[in-house]
């Protein structure tokens, strides 16, 4: 078991070896997460417009 003092250390030394992303990185990033969450909405709800009106129809057709 390492001494507590050399874990402070090393866990400092760690941190510090971390690049934080950019405002205008997290930025873009988040529009895009926005952006690709509206597409899937709009693929998914096309698809269940596409399944419920063709299940409608083949239900009319037997009903």
């Amino acid at each position: 078991m390492a001494n507590p003092i050399q874990f402070i250390n090393q866990t400092r030394a760690e941190i510090s070896k971390i690049t934080w992303p950019t405002r205008r990185e997290v930025l873009l990033t988040t529009v895009m997460v926005f952006i690709m969450a509206a597409l899937t909405a709009v693929f998914f709800a096309l698809v269940d417009l596409l399944i419920r009106t063709g299940l409608q129809g083949l239900l009319g057709l037997f009903g």
